[in-house]
């Protein structure tokens, strides 16, 4: 079977959009102060630009922050949602490959689980172009804190599903992987944080992501059951915590 295309990838997250907004964890404090220490001003007051936004996760704290900010979303679904939910924060359709912005547009570029989806080739010159002097670009993700017994087990488990090494997603999070022409200077930082929540929940947001969505829906569908009576035997109240890691990158130009 040939394996789902990025661009496949990319896109089916249009078609569960809701499901998304419900069920996928947020971001911490700590990370926004992280953020200003490494670029050295405060979000407050600027003017940012969060590409990728998808439902507005990242984009609704950064505004809550006190950021003028503007939302690049390139899906149908995910600026759907953005609208219903957020509907006072301004939203332009486009990507990071070719940002719908003017030169020296923004003090910061922001990227919350979204850079991945571009090409660095590209988005990074552009990057460069939108950011005023002195601007930062700040990526980062969510991933797995893989030192936690269970959910090494559950990675374990996704892994034999889709036949792949959940153990790379942290190592390929790295200035090269993002940078590949190694045209800026980034900073790595890690920021730990949890939530709990029911087993259910846990299972939609897992659901979520693209190697489910774009997978047979039987399969995937007999897969996730079946991982929710595993965890509702090691959880008998039906509450899990979820712990990550945040994996910050940040460059100023």
């Amino acid at each position: 079977m040939t394996a789902p295309s990025h661009t496949a990838r990319a896109h089916s997250f249009n078609a569960a959009a809701a499901q998304y907004a419900a069920n996928r964890p947020s971001y911490p404090p700590a990370l926004f102060d992280a953020v200003e220490d490494l670029a050295g001003r405060p979000l407050t007051g600027s003017r940012v630009v969060d590409v990728g936004a998808g439902t507005g996760i990242a984009t609704a704290l950064l505004h809550a922050r006190g950021a003028d900010v503007l939302a690049v979303e390139p899906g149908d679904g995910m600026a759907a949602q953005f609208r219903r939910t957020h509907p006072d924060i301004p939203i332009v359709r486009g990507n990071g490959n070719t940002l719908p912005l003017a030169d020296d547009a923004a003090d910061f570029l922001t990227y919350a689980q979204a850079w991945h989806w571009t090409d660095p080739n590209r988005a990074i010159p552009e990057a460069v172009r939108v950011l005023r002097p002195g601007g930062a670009l700040a990526l980062w993700w969510n991933t797995d804190a893989l030192d936690v017994p269970w959910l090494a087990e559950a990675a374990e488990r996704i892994g034999r599903h889709f036949e792949v090494n959940i153990y790379e997603e942290k190592r390929n999070v790295n200035a090269r992987a993002v940078d590949p022409a190694d045209r800026l200077d980034f900073t790595r930082r890690e920021v730990r944080w949890s939530r709990r929540i029911p087993v259910d929940t846990h299972i939609a947001n897992i659901a979520s992501h693209s190697t489910f969505l774009v997978g047979d829906e039987e399969e995937s569908a007999a897969f996730l059951a079946e991982e929710r009576a595993h965890l509702m035997r090691a959880f008998p109240d039906g509450i899990v915590e979820e712990v990550y890691d945040v994996i910050l990158l940040l460059a100023t130009v």
